[in-house]
C-alpha cells in the first residue's frame, strides 16, 4: 500500500514539529511539506498534491476557514482540523466547510501533552483511504428544504416513539442535514451517539438546536426522553437509557473496557431496544469501523426498524456497510432522503420517491 502523503499547516513551529513527528512515526505516512498560514498552505497543496492536510484554524494572513473554502472549490483534499476545546464552535464551522474530521488538542500551550493525540491521529489518518471527497464536498452544500408534514398526517398516530442515530466520521454535517430538515418538533424523541471527544458535544448540540424544531441538548444523567426532544451523547461517555417511575431516563456512564468507539452506538441501541422494541427506529450513518452493527442485531431481535445511509452519500461507508451486512436493515437511503424516510417510518407522512 502506498504511503499517505501529508501537508501540515500550522503557524506554531512547535505544533508543526510535534504533529510531523507523530505522523512520521505512523506506518505508511509521509509528511511531504508544511505551511505557516492558509495562503502558503494552498500553494503547498497545489505543488505537492498531498493525500491529506492537517489544519490549524487561527493563522495570520489567511486563516484555516478561508483555506478550506478555496480548497473545496478548487483543489479538494481531505483536511483534519487539530484544535483545542476552546475553539469548539470554530471546529463545527470547519466541518460544515468541508473538513472531514477533527482532533482535540489537550492544551493550548507549548507542551509535550500534544503528543497524547497520536493514537487519535493514527485512526483518523487511516480513514483517508476509505473516504470519498466528492461526498465531503456535497455535504458542504446547502441542505434541502425542511420536511413539510401535511396537517392531516401530523395528527395521526405515530408507529415509532424513538429514533436512535449513530454516526462517526462525516457525522456532524450529516446530522445537521437531518435535524435542519425538521422545521418543527415531531411526536417522537431522538437519541444520538456521535463519536466525539469530551468538550465538544455541548456546542454541537447547541448548533443543532438552532437549526431545528426539536429541543436538542447534550444529555445529562437523569434527563427524560420526551417527544420533540433530542439528546446528544456527551463526548467520551456512553449514553444508555433505563425506565424509572414510568419514565425513560438517560444514564451517562463511562465507557466499558471493550468499547473501542465512544460514545458507543452499540450500547445506546441495545439499551433503547430493550425499552422501545417495535416502537424504535435505529439509524446508522457515515463512519469508519463497525460500531452499530451489534446494536442493530439486538434492536432488530426486539422488533425495531433499521435504516442505514447509502454508499451514494456516506463520507465513509464503514459503519453503514457493517450494519447492512447483518442482513437486518429495512431500508438504505442517501442522507438527503433520510429525514423523509424517518418521518415516513414514524407514520407521519407517505414516502415520496
Amino acid at each position: 500500500m502506498r504511503k499517505i502523503r501529508v501537508v501540515v499547516v500550522d503557524d506554531s513551529a512547535y505544533n508543526r514539529r510535534a504533529i510531523t513527528r507523530m505522523l512520521e512515526e505512523l506506518p505508511g505516512v509521509e509528511v511531504v511539506g508544511y505551511a505557516t498560514n492558509g495562503e502558503e498552505g494552498i500553494r503547498r497543496v497545489i505543488d505537492l498534491t498531498p493525500d491529506l492536510v492537517t489544519l490549524d484554524l487561527e493563522m495570520p494572513r489567511m486563516d484555516g476557514f478561508t483555506m478550506l473554502r478555496i480548497l473545496m472549490a478548487s483543489t479538494p483534499v481531505p483536511a483534519i482540523v487539530i484544535s483545542s476545546t476552546s475553539g469548539d464552535e470554530k471546529v463545527f464551522k470547519a466541518l460544515e466547510l468541508g473538513a472531514v474530521d477533527f482532533i482535540a488538542k489537550p492544551t493550548n500551550i507549548i507542551s509535550d501533552e500534544l503528543l497524547k493525540i497520536q493514537q487519535d491521529l493514527h485512526e483518523k489518518v487511516q480513514a483517508v483511504f476509505k473516504l470519498n471527497m466528492a461526498r465531503v464536498q456535497k455535504r458542504s452544500e446547502p441542505a434541502l428544504p425542511a420536511v413539510e408534514i401535511p396537517l392531516a398526517q401530523a395528527g395521526g398516530a405515530a408507529t415509532i416513539d424513538l429514533v436512535a442515530i449513530g454516526s462517526s466520521t462525516g457525522g456532524p454535517p450529516a446530522l445537521q442535514r437531518i435535524f435542519s430538515a425538521f422545521s418543527e418538533a415531531l411526536p417522537f424523541a431522538i437519541a444520538v451517539s456521535q463519536h466525539m471527544p469530551p468538550g465538544f458535544t455541548a456546542t454541537f448540540a447547541e448548533r443543532l438546536n438552532r437549526s431545528t424544531g426539536f429541543e436538542v441538548r447534550e444529555a445529562k444523567d437523569g434527563d427524560e426522553m420526551l417527544p420533540g426532544r433530542a439528546l446528544i451523547a456527551p463526548g467520551g461517555k456512553n449514553l444508555i437509557f433505563a425506565v424509572s417511575g414510568g419514565k425513560v431516563l438517560a444514564r451517562v456512564v463511562p465507557p466499558g473496557p471493550k468499547d473501542r468507539y465512544v460514545p458507543s452506538v452499540d450500547a445506546m441501541f441495545a439499551s433503547l431496544a430493550e425499552i422501545y422494541r417495535a416502537r424504535m427506529l435505529a439509524v446508522v450513518l457515515t463512519g469508519m469501523g463497525n460500531d452499530g452493527a451489534k446494536g442493530v442485531r439486538e434492536a432488530k431481535r426486539l422488533g425495531a426498524q433499521v435504516l442505514a445511509e447509502s454508499e451514494e452519500s456516506a463520507v465513509v461507508f464503514g459503519m453503514p456497510r457493517e450494519a447492512i451486512a447483518t442482513g437486518l436493515v429495512d431500508r438504505v437511503a442517501p442522507i438527503d432522503a433520510m429525514a423523509r424516510e424517518i418521518v415516513y417510518r414514524c407514520g407521519l407522512m407517505p414516502r415520496f420517491g
